[in-house]
């Protein structure tokens, strides 16, 4: 209620209001009053030829709810926020709820994560109680994108594997989980033209490193990789710290089909979904434990793809 746009609508919510209960506390004084009896106690108005309505006044049990449901509407408008931007005698809010549960979340956690915070990441690793926290971490935060196995999926890197982008030492790890990445691949299907001569070029990336891939388009795409040879390198080999080399083809290997004609990838910031800074290293201790016990695949096997979700095909 505190974020009108305009003067006008606080004042009319809060005189709405008010008019409203004051109209049912007249509404039930009015008809709190003894009717008038009549010989056969009914009003008069008869329906379907024998239907009569009986002139009794208001049960007292519904008339004490109704002077209850109205005392405390008053008092709760007196205490809460309700009249337009009015925010009641006791200040509450739900921004300032949440950060005191977020305070006393942090405090009550401060114990735990106080005996990690000296700790280096190299240290943390061979630590099983901080390696827990951290793979509840990563699969609260982190498996939306790169699934709860760390093998990523189509466009999200693999985890698993020996391929780094932008480095595999502790201080890089807890960077890049605390600030994010962003891909620095401009949107290139225009300069390479249509459909068809993008997945000429994604053939040929694909052929750089070895992957099974169709010989004529890897071909036909081969004089197009002069698009992304100024960062890539005329053989696929990055010659920036943040280009992708062909080394990285499992990685990188989803956004090459979608990557050339879309935006650049965009690693989010998860730093609005961790409340305190100190779990990062639990989380990138996680990340190593995540490399170390499962493996990446086998070579001549596809990384893994979680299924997409369709809907079902409508018999016929």
């Amino acid at each position: 209620m505190a974020d009108f746009t305009s003067g006008f609508w606080s004042p009319f919510i809060a005189i709405a209001t008010i008019v409203s209960i004051v109209a049912c506390l007249l509404l039930l004084i009015v008809n709190s009053k003894k009717p008038v009896r009549t010989a056969d106690n009914t009003t008069g108005h008869v329906w379907d030829g024998d239907l009569r309505e009986a002139n009794n006044p208001l049960p007292r049990w519904w008339s004490g709810l109704f002077v209850i449901t109205i005392v405390f509407a008053l008092i709760y408008l007196w205490l809460y926020p309700g009249l337009g931007a009015s925010a009641g005698s006791l200040k509450w809010s739900q921004a300032g709820q949440h950060e005191a549960e977020a305070k006393a979340l942090a405090e009550e956690m401060a114990p735990l994560y106080a005996k990690f915070q000296a700790k280096p990441v190299s240290e943390l690793i061979g630590d099983p109680h901080a390696r827990a926290i951290g793979e509840r971490l990563f699969l609260n935060n982190c498996a939306q994108c790169h699934g709860s196995d760390g093998r990523g999926a189509k466009g999200f890197p693999n985890l698993t594997d020996g391929d780094w982008l932008y480095g595999n030492a502790p201080e890089q790890i807890v960077e890049t989980i605390a600030k994010g990445r962003n891909g620095v691949m401009p949107a290139l299907g225009a300069a390479v033209g249509g459909a068809a001569e993008v997945e000429q070029l994604a053939q040929y990336v694909l052929s750089l490193s070895g992957s099974a891939t169709d010989p004529v388009k890897a071909e036909l795409g081969k004089g197009r990789f002069a698009v992304c040879a100024a960062c890539h390198g005329p053989e696929g080999a990055a010659r920036r710290r943040a280009a992708v080399g062909r080394v990285d083809h499992q990685r990188r290997q989803g956004q090459h089909d979608a990557g050339l004609g879309h935006e650049a990838h965009r690693r989010p910031d998860p730093r609005p979904r961790v409340l305190r800074p100190r779990p990062v290293a639990a989380r990138a201790g996680g990340r190593f434990e995540v490399t170390r016990r499962r493996p990446g695949p086998p070579p001549g096997r596809p990384p893994f793809h979680p299924p997409s979700c369709t809907w079902p095909k409508r018999r016929r």
